[in-house]
Formats: C-alpha cells, structure tokens, sequence
C-alpha cells in the first residue's frame, strides 16, 4: 500500500525556556544547518548560543503561540487531514526537529499496512538546511528502522505551476483593497556558502548577479536561483510592474555571509524611497511559523513603521487554504497513477 509523510520544519513542545532550549539544540547541532566541525559547532551551540538564545527564543515564541499550540504545528496539522479526506491512502505528518519525529511518522503509516511512501518536504525550494537534512534523515529513518518500506519524493516545487497558481490567487487575495507603492519577497536566508556547497559542477555558483540567470544543472540544487524564479513567476502570473516588487533574504544567524540583500535593511530604506505602503510575502514557507508571523508581521511592521513607512501588510502563508490543499492532493494522485 502506498502512503504519503508530509515532513515541515518543527516546533518546540511549548515556550518554555528548556523546551526552546531543546528544540534548538536539535536543530542548531545539525550538521547541514551549522556546517562547521563537529567540535566547533558543539563549542558555539552548547557553548554559547544555548546559554542566551532560548529565552529569547522563548519571548518570541510566546508573542506568536496558539491556543491549541505552536502555529506551524497546528496548521500543518489542519492541512494534512483535508488532504487526508480527499485521497484513499494514508497521509502523516512528521517534522525534521522536535517531538513529532520522522520516526514516528514511518511508524504511523507502517502501522496501516504501508510499504511505499512518498515523502513531501513541505519547502518550495531546496536548500540543505530544509529539503535535503530533510531527505537525508528520511533514509536514515527508514534504512535503520523500516527497511522493507520503499520510498521516493517530491521534487523542490518552487516553480511549478500549480503552485505559483495558489500563491498567485493567495497574493492576490489579501492585497484586495490594499493600495501599495511596493511587494517584498522576503525569503529565509541561507549562508552564502550553502549555495557554492550544493552546487555539483563546483564552479557555477558565483551569487554575482549573473550565475542565477544562466543555465545550469546547478539551478536544480540552487536556493537562491529557484527563490528568484519563484518571484519571477508569481510576478509574471499577476502581470506586476518592473519597480513593485523586489526580492529579500531573512533571518540570519552569525557574523557569515549570508544571501542579499537582508530584509531587515531594506525594510529600513523603503521609506526614503518614497516606499510607504508595502505588502510582504513570504514564498520560501507553505506555513506560518516564528519567521513569519513574529520577524515579519511584528518586527518587520515595527522597523519598518519606525522609518517611515505608513502601510505594511504581512501577507499570510497559504496554509491551510483550499486552493493549496487541491494542489497538494492532485501532485499525490499523479504520483499514485504513475
């Protein structure tokens, strides 16, 4: 019987400091996260960031928690059971870090009779900080624990064009009414040097403005080439003006290098731009979480408020929407007819 693990980011249990706490040291000892040795990671994670960090972290989780839980959580939850109700097959739900394990999702879908699963990383575009540490677990998982379950996967669905269509329709949507000077496509942010790692020639990825509009098998495993695309695409789609929309990168973490130009800047220049009414979407998450509902729908409004700026519109994530679940549940059946 064939099956379906669709696997997201994770959650802590709740926000208390020692669940934060554990729940970024999963996550932060990751070695496709945080790709230094082993013994240099360990010093900065266990020995600094964890001693700091998580009542932060905390205060930031609490800003932005749900009643019935943590937002990404509890959405992602919502959307695997509408997909559920409209195919035959059994769907789970695991996460890559926290309590609700990959191990557990196998283990639910073994227990219905499953012994082919396709697994969905729940992340637009490829990066080895989400769809390959994601992938990779995956096998760990099923090599040590489910050997006689065959897997296979989704491809990274930044520009396929379902998926623009619901992000498209999604955009379209919430700026009804909204009368903006600017749309911002704020993607997470990945160190620089995660784009020159996944690429397989070695050579192609330069991040010199150019690379990413050349043809290239390296386009396949690139970040931010498919971040690009995406945007393209949806601009595309809604017939945008050249000048209204730009693209940003989010959430970096040291002193690294990471992908320009940073959201929080931009969002500090947009008013001296004659930029006072934006709309900020967020293409590289199908789900609200921490990143989005409280850097960008609250820090970002404030910083950007701070500057200036006199609109700001936080666009929501497609969630649990009806469009999104339809597109979810037609790429299962192509995959359960072929």
């Amino acid at each position: 019987m064939k099956g379906i693990l669709l696997i997201n980011l994770g959650s802590p249990d709740s926000t208390e400091t020692k669940d934060v706490k554990k729940y970024l040291g999963e996550f932060l000892m990751d070695e496709r996260v945080i790709d230094i040795p082993y013994w240099k990671r360990f010093l900065l994670i266990k020995g600094i960031i964890l001693r700091t960090r998580p009542k932060k972290s905390a205060a930031a989780y609490k800003k932005i928690w749900w009643k019935e839980g943590s937002p990404l959580e509890v959405i992602s939850e919502r959307f695997t059971e509408k997909v559920s109700k409209k195919i035959d097959n059994p769907v789970a739900l695991a996460m890559r870090y926290g309590s609700r394990t990959i191990k557990k999702g196998f283990e639910q879908l073994a227990k219905q009779g499953v012994d082919e699963v396709l697994l969905v990383p729940l992340y637009p575009h490829f990066a080895m900080s989400s769809t390959e540490t994601v992938l990779v677990k995956a096998e760990e998982v099923r090599a040590k624990h489910f050997p006689n379950i065959k897997t296979s996967q989704i491809d990274s669905f930044y520009n396929n064009e379902d998926y623009i269509k619901a992000m498209s329709d999604n955009l379209k949507n919430h700026l009804d009414g909204f009368d903006y000077d600017h749309i911002l496509f704020s993607y997470h942010g990945i160190p620089e040097r995660h784009i020159k790692k996944s690429d397989p020639t070695k050579s192609h990825c330069k991040i010199d403005g150019s690379c990413c509009e050349t043809a290239s098998i390296a386009h396949k495993t690139c970040y931010r080439h498919q971040c690009f695309e995406t945007t393209k695409e949806i601009a595309k789609s809604l017939n945008l003006k050249e000048g209204t929309y730009s693209n940003s990168f989010q959430s970096r973490l040291l002193k690294d290098p990471w992908l320009k130009p940073y959201t929080d800047f931009e969002l500090e220049k947009f008013p001296s731009e004659g930029k006072k009414k934006i709309a900020v979407i967020t293409p590289a998450f199908v789900a609200d979480c921490l990143e989005t509902l409280e850097e960008i729908a609250m820090e970002g409004k404030d910083e950007f408020l701070k500057f200036g700026g006199t609109d700001y519109k936080h666009i929501p994530c497609m969630n649990d929407n009806d469009d999104w679940v339809d597109v979810m549940v037609k790429w299962i059946n192509n995959w359960k007819n072929n």
